[in-house]
């Protein structure tokens, strides 16, 4: 016989009518298997001394679950569950119980990746300091929206809503394609481009292709956290080098070369994140060359390359790699709106056919009516002008916010004129408290982050990145006088 004494407890004290308690505990019984189909209870009488219960306790209980088909009475033989037992629908909502939540915690273990804690800043409303949004009221949400309309009048609808290339859609790999040649002198196809859900994605792809456990991955230090959580997450070694006012230094990084083999280096060469420093000709071309000497990949994100305001672009690495030892990243979140979830990897085919391959095990395909939408803005200007148009916004609202932060918070923060980018690199006085000061302004209506994310391990940095390009002149001009006063009384 089952210890029924000890696997039923029942609370005289509650509410519940304990013979409804005790129903109810045989019930999840029944349903966790450990009164199997067929089995025998024990007789009312029996369970009554068992549980210390009255006898019509009991009764009462066994009646209502042969109600409701969890048990069925044999004649002369006894009490059984029942062979076949009911089907549990789920219950009514009951608008009485709207704040109750599910289960917090799982009933099975599970490993929390202590690397995937990485802070959420969202975009609240109100004023902000981004870590380099772009301004989504600048967006051509008018043309976007016309594209989409094309969209349901073109060509074959089962072409249109059925499954498609995984590598994306054909129209906007073209005309990006013809793009990146144009204005970044790459030498593509449209087989050599992957569309994926913005940069992250194509980082997380190549680091699961190039990266095994225990091989050897070298960022800057310090680095965009987005990436290394992605090196980390492979299993990889993470191996740092440290960032001057010239990005990378190479030669360091030739160093551990020379020491240990690399698998993989990342690198944002043309606005370093998060310091936006642009990486020299010189170690551009150094770089290239220990990538051939020692056989090791090159993951370029070139986030937003779009803006660069003191002269024209450097050129990407990818560019100067006839060997295709370069893989190229790039992403329109920033150059349009992060809700426009479209990046794109560029390497050789080879290497895009596999990444391809990956791409589906996560995410069937892309949103193949955004890029076809996007697609059909390169094809008519549209986006080109965009993007004039956001550079020249850009530039002088760059302009604009250092010459605040120089006139009105010198000695609170230091920085260095970006050449480009959406943001400045902004390092606080040592007595400020980052985190509080960030608190503060959170309070009085002011959003930028407390730069904890970017500290190396072991360091304060006590710097942020203080985005300018989602706000106008006059939203800037607002914030550093917000941020004036909480530092300066």
């Amino acid at each position: 016989m089952l210890p029924f004494k000890s696997l039923i407890a029942l609370d005289k004290s509650a509410q519940t009518a304990v013979f409804l308690q005790l129903a109810g505990q045989i019930r999840q019984l029944i349903g966790e298997g450990v009164l199997p189909t067929g089995q025998k209870l024990p007789g009312t009488r029996q369970l009554a001394d068992l549980l210390k219960l009255h006898r019509k306790t009991v009764i009462a209980a066994y009646d209502e679950l042969l109600a409701e088909g969890w048990l069925e009475a044999r004649a002369g033989s006894g009490t059984f569950v029942a062979g076949q037992l009911p089907l549990v629908l789920p219950k009514p909502i009951d608008k009485r119980n709207d704040g109750q939540k599910g289960p917090a915690e799982p009933g099975y273990s599970f490993v929390r990746r202590a690397h995937l804690a990485r802070p959420l800043l969202l975009m609240n409303d109100g004023l902000r300091l981004d870590d380099g949004f772009p301004d989504i009221r600048m967006a051509p949400m008018d043309e976007l929206a016309r594209a989409y309309r094309s969209y349901f009048q073109w060509g074959n609808p089962q072409q249109h809503f059925g499954y498609g290339d995984p590598k994306g859609n054909r129209l906007l790999r073209e005309e990006l394609s013809v793009f990146l040649n144009e204005t970044r002198a790459l030498q593509t196809t449209p087989d050599n481009i992957l569309l994926v859900r913005g940069s992250i994605m194509g980082i997380h792809l190549a680091s699961t292709l190039l990266l095994e456990p225990g091989q050897s991955a070298v960022v800057g230090e310090t680095n965009w956290s987005g990436a290394n959580m992605n090196f980390w997450q492979t299993g990889a070694n993470l191996l740092t080098v440290p960032v001057d006012e010239h990005g990378m230094d190479v030669e360091a990084l030739a160093d551990i070369c020379g020491r240990r083999s690399v698998r993989l280096v990342y690198v944002t060469p043309h606005h370093h994140y998060p310091t936006t420093v642009t990486m020299p000709p010189d170690r551009r071309l150094r770089l290239l060359q220990l990538s051939r000497q020692h056989g090791f990949a090159i993951l370029e994100d070139d986030y937003d390359y779009e803006f660069h305001y003191l002269r024209r672009p450097i050129l990407p690495l990818a560019s100067a790699d006839p060997h295709g030892m370069v893989i190229y990243v790039g992403s329109l979140s920033k150059s349009v709106a992060p809700a426009f979830r479209i990046g794109y990897v560029v390497a050789p085919e080879a290497v895009i056919d596999e990444l391809a391959r990956l791409r589906r095990i996560i995410d069937r395909q892309g949103d193949t009516m955004l890029e076809f939408a996007v697609g059909q803005l390169f094809r008519n200007g549209d986006l080109r002008r965009h993007l004039k148009k956001a550079h020249l916004a850009y530039a002088a609202r760059c302009q604009h916010f250092c010459s605040l932060l120089e006139n009105e918070l010198n000695g609170v923060v230091q920085f260095a004129k970006p050449e480009g980018g959406l943001a400045v690199w902004a390092r606080f006085d040592p007595n400020i408290d980052l985190k509080e000061l960030a608190g503060k302004a959170r309070r009085e209506g002011l959003t930028f982050a407390d730069g904890l994310a970017h500290n190396p391990p072991g360091q304060s940095l006590n710097s942020t990145r203080l985005g300018f390009a989602s706000s106008t002149e006059t939203e800037l001009e607002q914030s550093v006088a917000l941020m004036r006063k909480l530092t300066r009384g």
